[in-house]
């Protein structure tokens, strides 16, 4: 055994990058460079990382197919990293299959959470539930039981299931500190401040206030109508209605949801939902449209009445009014929730987390950059944006895909 390769792998597997390429930092045969890639990875230089993985895989040849597993693996966690998820994440599935061929249990169970943790970042939240449950968080080492445990800690927020993501991190908590591993003891940290921090704005008739995630669990559990505006659906109780693909009739909704329980004159509903200030017979003609549409749309939870000066929302008696918005709101919110995890992004990833098309995603960026709300470095394919965290906020849970399901 080449006591230099386990050594660095050791270094490695304790989380110390310097230690590793103090050992490989001069060797260029294919178990250095993979050892050089990961430590790389660790630094933070993904570029190189990726490069260096890349000639490693080249490196082992078709014949060490062991080994070419384990560098794909890596390959996978360094684009996932970086956010590049255009990675061909289809080819993570045969490397794992070939890893538990060979009896590379540890590695197998490593590529399973990276495809979940890829899912999860993409807001496919039902298939990395589905790929979750098939396994046994306890047979698992330290290392991978945090991993395990953030993951499910991460559904549980998008679910908006606080107190289940508050008892996974509390268990990741102490599987990391099992681990000593420094990285994944300070992103459970992260997370913990993710969960503990503002997810959304309550708009009420008493005024405005910050929520956290358990406070808006608990708000969907009660009577109240609620227009959610991070989701873009109309809920009350386990009854929700998505507008997502109609944003005509979410805006209409959304202003007879803080007028009420007064009404909303015809000229303010067609400057909000049409974005023109002098009405017309045509636009109001527009408007009456959109307006018997919202009411088939809400027939079950609400109606929708005609006064002289407007339109007025009709709910129970019983029920409250309540509105749901992102703690900050504005034209580019979602990219910029993206951007402020801190990590990354190229326009093709934050396409693809978005579900929309790389070109409208590049315009918005562009307008960000003009406004100075975005930084980006490198050039071409390579390019990438950051842009500073908002303070205080879960930046992450604003995002409607965050907190849907397939």
């Amino acid at each position: 055994m080449d006591s230099q390769i386990t050594g660095a792998a050791q270094a490695l597997a304790r989380g110390d990058p310097l230690g590793a390429l103090n050992r490989v930092a001069l060797r260029d045969d294919a178990q250095a460079l993979a050892l050089r890639s990961i430590a790389m990875a660790q630094l933070g230089d993904f570029s190189r990382a990726r490069s260096l993985i890349k000639n490693a895989i080249r490196a082992f040849g078709r014949k060490e197919a062991l080994a070419r597993a384990r560098c794909i693996v890596a390959e996978a966690e360094i684009a996932l990293a970086s956010r590049d998820l255009g990675w061909p994440s289809r080819v993570l599935d045969p490397a794992r299959k070939t890893l538990e061929a060979r009896g590379d249990l540890a590695n197998a169970v490593h590529a399973h959470y990276l495809q979940i943790r890829h899912l999860l970042l993409t807001g496919r939240i039902d298939t990395a539930t589905t790929m979750l449950t098939n396994f046994d968080p306890s047979a698992l080492s330290p290392a991978l039981r945090t991993i395990h445990e953030l993951v499910t800690a991460g559904i549980a927020m998008r679910r908006l299931q606080a107190k289940a993501a508050r008892a996974a991190l509390s268990r990741a908590e102490v599987a990391a500190q099992q681990a000593s591993i420094p990285a994944l003891e300070a992103e459970v940290e992260s997370t913990l401040r993710e969960l503990n921090s503002p997810a959304a704005r309550l708009i009420e008739q008493s005024g405005e206030r910050l929520l956290r995630l358990e406070e808006i669990e608990t708000l969907f559990a009660s009577n109240a109508f609620i227009v959610d505006a991070c989701r873009l659906t109309v809920r009350h109780g386990v009854h929700a209605i998505s507008l997502a693909k109609r944003p005509v009739l979410f805006t209409i909704v959304r202003e007879l949801a803080e007028a009420w329980p007064e009404n909303v004159s015809r000229d303010r509903l067609i400057e909000q939902a049409f974005h023109i200030k002098h009405a017309d017979e045509s636009l109001r003609a527009r408007l009456r449209v959109e307006i018997g549409r919202l009411r088939a749309a809400l027939k079950t939870l609400a109606n929708i009445n005609a006064t002289k000066e407007g339109f007025v929302l009709e709910v129970n008696p019983a029920q409250k009014v309540l509105v749901l918005a992102q703690p900050v709101e504005e034209k580019h919110a979602a990219v910029l929730a993206l951007l402020a995890d801190g990590e990354a992004w190229s326009s093709s990833a934050i396409a693809l987390a978005l579900g929309t098309s790389q070109r409208t995603v590049q315009r918005t960026l562009d307008a960000l950059l003009t406004e100075s709300k975005v930084q980006s470095f490198g050039r071409g394919r390579a390019r990438r944006w950051v842009s500073p965290p908002v303070p205080e906020f879960a930046t992450t849970l604003l995002l409607p895909h965050s907190l849907a399901t397939d």
